[in-house]
């Protein structure tokens, strides 16, 4: 199992573009989540939790990119 520069393993469904989502959740959560979902619910959700806090948002992010 290899890891890429951003540490993602090659098993991972989409390859690069889920490791630049995740790289874009941790930057600006919304837009990785923009980016997999479009304007449904977990882009709003991602939103509300980023403006209330950072980390709230990128933790949300990287849960709702992975699962």
């Amino acid at each position: 199992m290899g890891l890429d520069v951003f540490g993602c393993t090659e098993k991972m469904k989409g390859g690069t573009a889920d490791c630049l989502d995740i790289v874009l959740a941790i930057i600006l959560p919304p837009l990785g989540v923009f980016l997999k979902f479009g304007c449904e619910v977990e882009f709003w959700i991602c939103l509300l939790l980023t403006l209330l806090g950072y980390l709230p948002g990128i933790i949300y992010a990287v849960y709702a990119i992975t699962k």
